[in-house]
């Protein structure tokens, strides 16, 4: 069943503007409540991290590369971003992107763009209005047109939304059958990580209206997770990085631990003990930043890009 949604319908407003939470899945989880559909398919990255009650996300499947791309006009072909001649436009509807981009090249101007994939490269190709775009890495291997990323944009140019590149399907949360069903399609290592990305971007009651940024690696048992906030302009920011152990043996937790969420999330066949510790980690990462004074860097985004 194919549905639209307010995300899809609006778009000729900011993403940060329209201030709805829910804005990619209000109307798949009204689909869902009304036991229309018995499953749901997002990106990610649009699931809020506090879903309705009643829903859980019973599998995250396995992550395409979570990076950014750049996509160029065909006349600046060949080119990366530090190429592009002084005030070129570059379009993006990210407030993640932006902060970090303007800050790293200086010599280029940030303007919002709007639409599905197809509408935004259209926007690009046909139009002189934007020298390049940025695009999810992820989007357009999916689709197919991975021959138009012309840069991919590594942690050290701009680290990726939380939850970039992940699919997730959501389920209703007592609907033990097709939770059981959903549950083979889990990635272990994309939920850990996707467990602390969400964790830390919870704890720092982030969304779309303000820059927050992350960087994930699962490598020899240890979760690293590298998580940033910044300013509208990119010139305040606040990044760390920390670590934690997450190879644990998978132990029967038969009984009502089933349902144990971790932000959101329900993953049996991942250890529990594991899940915890991932999420912790974003817990704690946030607080680190908290008390280093990410709430006034937040908070003042907020209030420019409400104000704008």
């Amino acid at each position: 069943v194919a549905m639209s949604t307010t995300g899809d319908k609006i778009l000729d407003t900011a993403l940060s503007k329209i201030g709805e939470k829910s804005l990619f899945t209000k109307e798949l989880e009204n689909a869902l409540e009304r036991n229309e559909v018995d499953l749901v398919v997002h990106s990610l990255k649009d699931l809020p991290t506090s879903l309705p009650p009643g829903f859980t996300i019973g599998a995250i499947c396995k992550r395409e590369n979570p990076l950014d791309a750049v996509v160029f006009h065909p006349k600046n072909c060949g080119k990366t971003l530090s190429l592009l001649p002084e005030k070129s436009v570059i379009g993006t509807s990210s407030l993640r992107r932006a902060a970090q981009l303007k800050k790293k090249f200086p010599h280029l101007e940030f303007r919002d763009i709007r639409g599905n994939l197809n509408t935004r490269l259209k926007k690009l190709d046909e139009k002189e209005d934007f020298s390049a775009i940025i695009l999810a890495a992820a989007g357009l291997k999916r689709m197919g047109w991975e021959n138009r990323i012309g840069q991919l944009l590594g942690p050290e140019d701009c680290l990726y939304a939380v939850g970039q590149g992940a699919l997730a399907v959501e389920v209703r949360a007592k609907d033990q059958e097709i939770l059981n069903m959903v549950s083979a399609l889990h990635d272990a290592d994309t939920v850990l990580c996707c467990i602390a990305e969400r964790a830390f971007m919870k704890h720092l009651e982030g969304g779309c209206s303000v820059p927050v940024a992350v960087n994930t690696l699962l490598k020899d048992g240890q979760l690293y997770l590298t998580g940033a906030v910044y300013s509208l302009d990119g010139s305040d920011s606040l990044k760390e990085t920390m670590q934690t152990g997450v190879s644990y043996p998978h132990q029967n937790e038969d009984g009502p631990n089933d349902d144990v969420q971790h932000v959101g999330i329900t993953a049996k066949n991942v250890p529990g003990q594991a899940q915890e510790a991932a999420e912790s980690l974003g817990v704690e990462l946030a607080s680190l930043l908290l008390s280093k004074g990410a709430k006034h860097i937040l908070s003042v985004a907020r209030q420019l890009n409400d104000a704008r």
